[in-house]
């Protein structure tokens, strides 16, 4: 019941400051005040599930699962935090070189294989993110 509760909060969380934005008239001020308000949410709902976690079971569709402690708890929060911060930094590492590299290959065609080396670089920061998960979860 529990994880039901979380997942319609976190899912609302992104819903409802979107729909607030797109319904209404779009100004700066209304954006930046629906992204603060998606942020509050998403982050206060996700540390009242950490906190459940320290509670010694996780819950699993409903019932608690005996064999899981708070440390493959925090094991497995410790994999997501991993993969979903490091494609946040992907994202924005991504984001700056392939405009930078955009405009490099519209005054300079040549440069293109050069420029798709850095955009490249700069995927492989989700890939690190997503081994070091791997190695997290193989050890729990």
């Amino acid at each position: 019941m529990a994880i039901k509760i979380i997942t319609a909060i976190l899912v609302l969380s992104i819903l409802v400051p979107f729909a607030v934005y797109f319904m209404g008239e779009k100004t700066y001020k209304k954006g930046k005040r629906c992204m603060l308000t998606n942020i509050a949410t998403f982050f206060t709902t996700l540390a009242a599930s950490t906190f459940m976690m320290f509670s010694g079971t996780v819950f699993a569709e409903g019932t608690a699962a005996a064999g899981i402690g708070t440390g493959a708890g925090l094991g497995y929060l410790a994999a997501g935090l991993a993969t979903g911060l490091s494609s946040v930094g992907a994202g924005i590492a991504v984001a700056a070189a392939a405009s930078t590299a955009i405009g490099a290959i519209s005054e300079d065609p040549k440069l293109m294989g050069k420029s798709l080396i850095f955009v490249a670089l700069a995927e492989g920061i989700a890939l690190y993110g997503l081994l070091v998960s791997f190695s997290i979860l193989a050890r729990l």
